[in-house]
């Protein structure tokens, strides 16, 4: 039996005319994205990773609220990076993007050669679960 899919849209992360990917789905309770980045924001302003990183996760948070979620709903990033030294941007961004949560989501980082613009510091993949909040969680068992 397959899960209902549906593709998520937004005002604020519009997907171009004519691409050929999906910018978020929803699939059964989870919502997988592709990979976000600051553009346009970033061709407007000269943005540091730091700036990059929280216009990103913002994408992310407007893609997951147009699903029906919330923040406490993101649990996985996947974070490019063109410069290995920004990953500390990258980790104060995080910080202050989720803070007050009760755990962060889990998250790999990796160094990258280019992304699709030349002015782009930082991309990331998100997916988030309908049904776990990641703001109120208790307990975290160790198996």
């Amino acid at each position: 039996m397959s899960q209902a899919v549906r593709r998520v849209e937004c005002q604020g992360v519009a997907e171009p005319a004519g691409a050929s990917w999906s910018n978020a789905l929803l699939i059964g309770r989870e919502v997988v994205m592709s990979g976000m980045t600051a553009h346009p924001a970033s061709r407007e302003a000269n943005l540091d990773c730091y700036a990059q990183t929280l216009v990103v996760l913002g994408k992310i948070q407007a893609l997951v609220t147009a699903a029906g979620g919330h923040i406490g709903n993101i649990h996985r990033l996947t974070v490019y990076l063109t410069d290995i030294a920004d990953k500390d941007q990258v980790g104060r961004a995080r910080r202050d993007f989720f803070a007050g949560q009760a755990v962060f989501p889990t998250s790999t980082l990796v160094a990258v050669s280019a992304l699709v613009f030349p002015e782009l510091r930082v991309e990331i993949e998100a997916s988030a679960r309908l049904d776990v909040d990641l703001r109120t969680v208790t307990e975290v068992n160790d198996v």
